[in-house]
Formats: C-alpha cells, structure tokens, sequence
C-alpha cells in the first residue's frame, strides 16, 4: 500500500494532512535569532549580552584580519600602531553593531504579529466576556506560544482580564498600561548601546591625552639632549609618533561614536513605530470591537460564582 506524498506550503513546510491541525506560523522557539543559535532568547526585543559579546569578539577579530593584508598603509597602522586604545575602541563598536544586529532580527520577527487579524470582520461582531475565548483560541492558533510576542500579550493580558472578572471598562485601561510598560523595556534594551557610545570618545580622549604627553615628554628629551640639528631631526620622530596617537584615537573613536548613533537611531524608530502599530492594532481590533454591558448583564457576572 503506498502513501501519497504531503503537499508543501509556501514556506517549505509540510502541509497538513485532512483531521491534523495545522502548526501555528509564528513559533518563537524556531523563528527568533537568538533561539536559532542556541542560545537562551531574551524577551522581545532585547538581545542575550553573553551571545553580543561573543559576536563583537568574532567580529573585532574578523576585523583585524581583514585589515592585516594591507598593514604597511597609513589606514592600517591607525588601528595597529596606535596602541591599545584603537583596539579597544573597535571591541565596544564590534558589541555595539551585535546588538544592533541581533535586535533588528528580533524587531522583525515581533512585527510578523501585526500581519495576522485576531478578530472577525463582520460588522456587526462586538467583543465581550463572552467572545473574549474564541479571541484567545485565535491567538493560540497564530502563535505557538504567544507570551514571547509582545502584540499578542499585550491583548492577552486585557482579555483575560475580561475573560474572568468581566470588566469591559478595564480593557482599555490595561492596554494603555502595557504600552507603558512595554515602551519603557524598550528604552531599557538600548542602555549598553548608549553606554558604549558614551564611553568610545572617552577612550579616545584618552588616547589624545596618552599621546600628547608622550609628544611632550619626548620634546623635552630632545631639547635637552640634541647637539645639532641632524640629531634634533631623528629624535623629533618620537615626538610627532606620539602626536599620531593623540589625534588619531580621537579620530577613529568619534568616526565609530557617530555611525553606531546613527544606526541606532534609525532602529530605534523602527521600533517605536512598530510598538504605534501595536498600539493602533489593539484600538482596531480590540477597543473598536468593545461594548458596554447591560445592566442585567453587568449584574448576571457579578453574581457568577
């Protein structure tokens, strides 16, 4: 007796088969990035500091390597001439740009969530204690687990709470306390960012310290030992090799602070729009559909056990 073979979806998959229920096409645990290279995946969209860091070691490296081939031009010495503080300066940029990376994946996959409708488009269709579950089960259906999707626990949480305690007043209350809520996590992913933005000049303001005070250590070892002006011209090296620190640190450092602001603030607004969006599915699909209990009604859940 021979099988028929399954029909694949549009994404590869395997079809289901007639009685077999169909898997949800969100699945945090397979989708999101952080899942995907085996390592503990952070709530929404922040990023797991142990997985950054090994990247910006990854990438620092890859860096320096790529750069290696070409160690006679000037560009190269800045980054391998100049001390310690180039190094360290390229380091912070390296997590930087991980975390950015890793954050802009997970922004993605949270914004697959407002392509799916949770509710009927019938006209006449209103929301309430009682149509509250078939909200839910369609939630469930969507998402393999929806607590990990910022959108759909958000509506979760408010449901719920119409669900059992019946309060259609409340609903609107809980969302907008959640977008709080999840607004200020947001703000909370970007804290290493902005640190390393702070800190990334400071080193290389202190890379202009450390050359300048070599630059001038060594002028004063060369007026007190030159005899003439051949010796002057040698001994002068010193002094001009520290002033390359000074300001090419400083360089580097301010080139790096720059792009990892500018990057960052181009996903920040992808993700303050993608959390308007939020907002504006949860009054479309939620608050719009709300009504009012009855009295009777309003009595009749009360007085439920």
């Amino acid at each position: 007796m021979t099988t028929k073979p399954r029909i694949s979806d549009a994404s590869g998959q395997p079809a289901p088969t007639a009685g077999e229920p169909s898997a949800p096409p969100l699945h945090w645990e397979i989708q999101d990035i952080e899942r995907k290279l085996c390592f503990a995946g952070e709530k929404y969209t922040d990023s797991n500091t142990f997985l950054t860091f090994l990247m910006s070691l990854v990438l620092t490296t890859a860096f320096y390597v790529g750069l290696a081939p070409f160690y006679q031009c000037y560009f190269a010495q800045m980054f391998f001439e100049r001390g310690a503080i180039p190094y360290l300066e390229m380091w912070m940029a390296s997590w930087s740009l991980a975390i950015l990376l890793i954050k802009w994946r997970k922004v993605a996959l949270q914004t697959k969530a407002l392509d799916y409708s949770i509710t009927r488009d019938e006209v006449d269709f209103v929301l309430s204690p009682k149509t509250a579950n078939d909200i839910l089960e369609e939630i469930y259906k969507l998402a393999h687990n929806p607590k990990h999707f910022l959108l759909f626990n958000r509506i979760e949480r408010a449901l719920s709470n119409l669900k059992h305690i019946g309060r259609v007043s409340d609903v609107e209350d809980i969302l907008r306390s959640q977008a709080d809520n999840d607004e200020s996590s947001m703000e909370s992913t970007y804290t290493l960012v902005r640190g390393f933005i702070w800190a990334i000049p400071v080193l290389g303001f202190i890379g202009t310290v450390q050359g300048l005070s070599t630059a001038i250590g060594g002028f004063g070892v060369v007026l007190s030992k030159a005899t003439d002006i051949s010796e002057l011209r040698g001994s002068l090296q010193v002094v001009t090799g520290g002033l390359a620190v000074a300001f090419e640190t400083t360089f580097i450092a301010l080139v790096a602070a720059v792009i990892i602001q500018l990057l960052l603030t181009a996903l920040k607004r992808k993700e303050e729009a993608f959390l308007d969006r939020c907002s504006e599915y949860c009054h479309r699909h939620i608050v719009s559909k709300l009504r009012t209990l009855s009295v009777d009604e309003d009595q009749e859940i009360e007085g439920a056990p």
